[in-house]
């Protein structure tokens, strides 16, 4: 199979798949993003993270594009030492997803 074809027929299998990879947004975008309104600044995402933990330590955060969709991920390690893993919408700010993260 020829390198151009092997290439569409990746991405075919991904559009039927129905569920494309989660793809970080880098820091330049996400300044312009936050600019322009269309997402919370990251202060106001980690401050309702840690309303549902009081007392976590952030671990780690990205911003992804999944779906459409701008998602903020968050680890938290919490006072009883459990790792939660949270997704966040970027505009709204309400919590998508809440885990133990394995």
């Amino acid at each position: 199979m020829s390198l151009p074809l092997r290439g569409a027929a990746t991405a075919a299998l991904l559009v039927l798949s129905g569920s494309l990879p989660a793809l970080d947004v880098g820091h330049d975008e996400a300044l312009r993003l936050r600019q322009e309104g269309r997402i919370q600044p990251f202060e106001q995402i980690l401050a309702e993270a840690l309303r549902q933990y009081p007392g976590g330590q952030l671990l780690e955060a990205e911003l992804e594009r999944e779906d459409g969709h701008l998602i903020y991920e968050i680890e938290l390690l919490t006072p009883d030492g459990v790792v939660r893993e949270l997704e966040l919408d970027a505009r709204t700010g309400n919590i998508l997803k809440d885990d133990v993260d394995d």
